[in-house]
């Protein structure tokens, strides 16, 4: 069964490209593909239409480590998005890394459970054979547009 079938099943859409508040340049590709690898650029939770995702705050005071769970897995939906639209297909993916970064209250110590939220979902749809992945999560100072997550990956293509 195909990816996108296996998301259409599930019930989950991939988002619009990114829609970015008015002055923010991005002056760089969200997935750069190289031979048989592609390098993703770091991704936060958007909303089927494109726009960032809330809530917006820190995991551990802001918002509760469930809600930066789905953040996460939200963030694995733009990232899938982004790989659609450049490589046409989701299938014949291998995952290699994920650097999972989390919008951290300074005594929050629990980024592996938010971060799960992508992995989760990554495992659920290509299986341990192609889905399993070496992973980093830990906490930030801040990211961009107050964020609770945002996550940069590798993949193997073919």
């Amino acid at each position: 069964m195909s990816i996108e079938t296996k998301l259409q099943k599930m019930g989950l859409v991939l988002p619009e490209p990114i829609k970015v508040p008015a002055g923010v340049k991005l002056p760089f590709r969200f997935v750069r593909v190289h031979g048989n690898r592609a390098f993703i650029s770091g991704h936060g939770p958007q909303n089927p239409d494109g726009s960032i995702a809330g809530p917006f705050g820190k995991v551990g005071s802001d918002i509760s480590i469930e809600q930066g769970y789905e953040a996460a897995k939200r963030t694995a939906l733009s990232i899938l998005g982004s790989l659609k639209r450049e490589l046409g297909s989701l299938d014949d993916i291998t995952w290699l890394r994920v650097f999972g970064m989390v919008n951290a209250s300074p005594d929050f110590t629990s980024q592996p459970q938010v971060i799960n939220g992508f992995s989760d979902l990554i495992l659920e749809l290509y299986g341990p054979e192609h889905g399993a992945h070496a992973r980093s999560a830990v906490g930030m100072a801040g990211l961009p547009f107050a964020m609770p997550v945002e996550i940069e990956a590798e993949i193997q293509i073919g």
